[in-house]
């Protein structure tokens, strides 16, 4: 079975899973004090996700690719802003541990994907390779 819509995308379901994790986790009223940080966490989460389904119907694989590469740095934002919470004491050690665990599951399916699209691109007609 193939990929017939960016719904299909492993990438794309981690992404919505680490979106859904980053607006449970910004719900509460510690995020309420720095309304900034929880926009901007929740935006990175989102641009993740949404960067592969518009890559998706981006027409050409190295245009994917592109659009893949800006969904990988999202999730390496959520990352970063993660480490803000934590130190700020807007998340717990465990909260942040799971958090940042989806990241980076998240930017390591992309990577992937996007290591499959260039491979199978690159090779001559006839000669693509299967990850």
């Amino acid at each position: 079975m193939g990929i017939r819509r960016f719904e299909d995308i492993e990438a794309w379901q981690a992404a919505r899973k680490l979106m859904n994790m980053v607006y449970d986790a910004t719900e509460g009223s510690v995020f309420d004090t720095d309304r900034d940080l929880r926009r901007q966490i929740r935006k990175a989460a989102v641009s993740s996700m949404s960067n592969i389904a518009e890559g998706f119907d981006a027409g050409s694989d190295n245009e994917f690719q592109r659009f893949l590469r800006m969904a990988q740095r999202s999730a390496t934002e959520v990352q970063s802003e993660l480490y803000v919470a934590l130190d700020r004491g807007y998340l717990e050690r465990a909260g942040f541990d799971a958090l940042y665990d989806q990241a980076r599951q998240t930017r390591r399916l992309i990577g992937g994907f996007i290591r499959y699209l260039h491979s199978s691109t690159s090779a001559p007609r006839g000669s693509k390779t299967k990850d």
